[in-house]
């Protein structure tokens, strides 16, 4: 009989893991165990992937608000710096933000406007049009902001991000200044030492920064990238993807990700004989076309994989191919026609019409993303996502 099943994502019930847990072996037991139990069958090139907070979490990859304060009045001073770009988010940034004001007497915190960089609004855009005012050109104070476009709110929270950062930097008994601006040569008008917090355009950020006169332009991904008594640290992406753990302390994301998902494949290959993908996947990267949220908060959808998940799709457009080359085929005929075309396809489609309208991204953000979706952010329990089928084709 012809398989009717394409690909199918698993998320996998697993056990709570603490840090100095065998990560290795629990992802291993798990996936046999499902096995075992019959709910599938594993396959050559399924994919297992792992979310990145258990990874950390296993890692102890932790740090305090207290070591964030420390490490940035270390580098930038602990005087008066100016803060930029960060997004809205209690559980991402405003915990950083409290360490941050630890290790400063002021902060001027500039607001990107009329929203973040993952799309979190302060205001509905559409104000801008009888607003007068430029947002690629102008910088507002508080008071300015709230007087034209009032005060702001979360379309799903509710939260006021603006009063929220204020209150926070002062309760930590640094001076706090909110202004609005999206050019980041702005800031220099008010201080030259700036931690720059946006997370993908961070490297032209600083750039422009030390180009226009900052004596210190750093970014999240310089802070904590080292161990500040006995702390966890990341040395590539310091505070760049990390998320609140507790009151106090954030977990950062993690590290050794390419040794532990080699780890793992050779773990499930001695086991099964099986030669399986394996990723550590964070935020997929998708937009949500009502919040205008784009998910992606950490710095790459993927710290780390096997290789057999380096490049992009190499697939053929179906549709295309039954409205152009063969419009006047249909039914056994149709079919075969088209499996053909997938069977000679050329080993790179890039730029040829064939593909076009496939999607244009890689592997490991198209996979992470779909892992991402698969297991939630709540309560499912379901930490590791196990994916078959995902390099199937009509032919198979």
């Amino acid at each position: 009989m012809e398989r009717i099943s394409g690909t199918v994502s698993r998320g996998l019930r697993a056990p709570i893991v603490k840090t100095g847990d065998d990560l290795k072996s629990i992802v291993t037991q798990t996936l046999l165990k499902g096995a075992e139990a019959g709910e599938y069958v594993i396959r050559d090139r399924d994919v297992l992937a792992i979310t990145e907070s258990i990874v950390a979490r296993s890692q102890g990859n932790y740090c305090s608000i207290d070591d964030i304060g420390a490490d940035v009045r270390a580098k930038l001073g602990g005087g008066h710096i100016g803060v930029i770009f960060p997004i809205m988010s209690r559980n991402r940034f405003a915990i950083c933000l409290r360490g941050i004001a630890r290790g400063a007497k002021k902060i001027t915190l500039m607001l990107s406007w009329p929203s973040d960089e993952v799309g979190n609004h302060l205001f509905d855009e559409d104000l801008l049009d009888d607003a007068g005012v430029n947002p690629y050109t102008d910088v507002l104070s508080r008071e300015q902001f709230e007087s034209i476009f009032g005060k702001s709110r979360h379309p799903f929270t509710g939260m006021d991000y603006v009063e929220y950062y204020h209150d926070l930097i002062e309760e930590e008994g640094c001076e706090a200044e909110i202004i609005f601006g999206n050019d980041p040569k702005m800031i220099l008008g008010y201080t030259d030492s700036v931690l720059a917090c946006d997370i993908h355009t961070r490297k032209h950020t600083k750039k422009m920064l030390l180009k226009h006169g900052a004596k210190i332009a750093l970014g999240m991904d310089d802070i904590m990238t080292s161990s500040i008594n006995g702390s966890g640290f990341n040395s590539t992406y310091g505070l760049l993807g990390s998320n609140k753990s507790t009151e106090d302390t954030v977990k950062l994301f993690p590290v050794g990700c390419d040794e532990l998902v080699r780890d793992i494949q050779k773990n499930i290959f001695e086991k099964t004989g099986k030669k399986i993908e394996v990723m550590v996947y964070g935020d997929g990267a998708f937009k949500d076309p009502v919040g205008k949220i784009w998910e992606l908060a950490d710095p790459v959808v993927s710290p780390g994989y096997t290789d057999g998940l380096n490049g992009t799709p190499n697939e053929l457009k179906l549709k295309y191919l039954a409205d152009n080359q063969f419009k006047d085929l249909t039914g056994d005929e149709l079919k075969e026609a088209i499996r053909n075309s997938i069977t000679e396809k050329d080993a790179q489609l890039f730029g040829k019409m064939d593909s076009e309208g496939t999607t244009p991204r890689r592997l490991t953000d198209l996979i992470g993303s779909l892992c991402d979706l698969t297991s939630g952010s709540g309560d499912k329990g379901t930490p590791f996502v196990y994916i078959q089928g995902y390099f199937d084709n009509y032919t198979d």
